[in-house]
């Protein structure tokens, strides 16, 4: 199962947070865009809907930006995983349609691989995939630049 980019963008761009030291200022939109290097409207709609489902505390206006909501310890792949895709469907046998949907099997099969990915992904947390933080950091650019350059 591949994951869309939306999600991928979404995992990485609450990564990026968990890795970073404590400080006050707010992450930007900007911030996102230029580490990762993607489009400010793609990383907008993330941010915002990160925010409506809890993962981010967003505030608004020229001096906004956003922060996580919890601790990266508490923030489950498996959940958020499911709240970013669109669809957790493996194939869509109706586009186009297939002619052995009546009696096949495979779409089962490929419902139980889902559930186990799915089962995989629920045993972890944000924080276990940024256990190694100062190797992330160092592939990172430097961040009191990119804070400097957005106050």
């Amino acid at each position: 199962m591949q994951l869309t980019r939306y999600t991928d963008f979404g995992i990485r761009t609450l990564m990026y947070m968990a890795v970073q030291p404590e400080r006050t200022a707010l992450f930007r939109i900007a911030e996102i865009t230029d580490v990762f290097d993607l489009s400010p409207n793609h990383v907008s709609k993330i941010v915002h809907h990160l925010g409506k489902a809890g993962y981010l505390h967003t505030v608004r206006g020229k001096a906004g930006g956003f922060r996580l909501a919890k601790p990266a310890a508490e923030i489950n792949l498996g959940a958020l995983v499911r709240e970013l895709e669109h669809s957790l469907a493996p194939i869509d046998c109706s586009k186009p349609y297939c002619r052995l949907l009546p009696a096949c099997q495979l779409k089962g099969v490929l419902a139980n691989a889902v559930q186990a990915y799915l089962a995989v992904l629920d045993q972890y947390q944000l924080a276990d995939i940024v256990t190694n933080r100062e190797e992330l950091l160092a592939l990172l650019p430097d961040s009191t630049i990119s804070i400097l350059q957005l106050d």
